[in-house]
């Protein structure tokens, strides 16, 4: 089995490291610019040393993850000597294997693996990663290499090419990061009526679990719940008046927000045309 060494010991490598070390795979290395990142990720890993230099690193391992800032994956990568032969990945969603090309030129087979979950906290990162979909792009025999990886995390798996890596990445942001930017403005809202943000987000939870759950279970476009599933014009109506009047900021939001949904409640078929049309003269207004 590869010796695994990691370049960047943030939330995402020290995930990988250690999990992949609990599948048995063993993990000889971390080097990073942050004494106290490295110390804690070799503390978790079992047999990790850590590497003054990444150039050191690398010569002891056979497969490197390059699991820096994004912005860093190519700088670092062209800064090194790498051997034939050897493999070289990185974690980023939105880059592609070409960040790597340094390492490709000079022999090494490159590929990515990038899980699709959120990174807010290394403890919650690695209790997360397991049964997560990992989006892989990379040519044999590294597709195999991290086919086996995820397969070993429980993970589902989609592979990517280099045209479909930015829009993939693209797409997961509004899934999570503006997810709870939606989530936080709702909860702002609270107090105008003199609640706080802690209450509405005590509130929604629940809410926000059940939806989850219809989401997963129900699909698109059963899923959907609220006035513009129900074509309740007159709710709608009084929503935009409130906004106008507390929150006139967020009315963008709502109305692009809304124009969005009429077509998800009309394939649930409880939304009429007529319905439709009324909600989205509103909206557009």
């Amino acid at each position: 089995m590869k010796k695994l060494g990691f370049i960047g010991a943030g939330p995402v490598g020290t995930t990988f490291g250690v999990r992949l070390s609990e599948q048995g795979y063993p993990v000889i290395g971390v080097a990073d610019i942050s004494p106290e990142a490295t110390k804690r990720f070799a503390g978790r890993v079992p047999g990790c040393r850590v590497f003054g230099k990444n150039q050191e690193l690398v010569d002891a391992a056979d497969m490197v993850f390059v699991t820096t800032a994004d912005d860093f994956i190519a700088k670092v990568s062209s800064e090194l000597k790498w051997r034939n032969g050897q493999t070289v990945v990185h974690c980023s969603g939105a880059s592609t294997v070409q960040s790597l090309e340094a390492a490709n030129q000079q022999g090494a087979h490159v590929g990515s693996i990038h899980p699709c979950q959120t990174f807010a906290g290394i403890e919650q990162a690695i209790a997360n990663l397991p049964g997560s979909t990992f989006a892989i792009e990379a040519e044999e025999p590294v597709k195999t290499t991290l086919t086996e990886m995820a397969r070993a995390l429980k993970g589902d798996i989609v592979y990517l090419t280099s045209e479909d890596k930015v829009l993939y990445h693209a797409a997961a942001a509004i899934a999570c990061n503006y997810f709870t930017t939606i989530v936080k403005l709702a909860t702002d809202l609270w107090r105008n009526f003199g609640k706080s943000s802690a209450d509405g987000i005590k509130a929604y939870m629940p809410l926000l679990r059940g939806t989850l759950t219809n989401i997963e279970t129900a699909g698109f476009p059963k899923c959907l719940t609220g006035p513009i599933a129900r074509g309740d014009v007159a709710t709608i109506r009084r929503h935009l008046a409130a906004l106008e009047k507390f929150a006139p900021e967020m009315l963008t939001l709502y109305k692009e927000l809304g124009c969005f949904t009429i077509p998800i409640g009309q394939d649930k078929g409880t939304l009429s045309s007529e319905k439709a049309d009324e909600i989205l003269h509103l909206l557009k207004r």
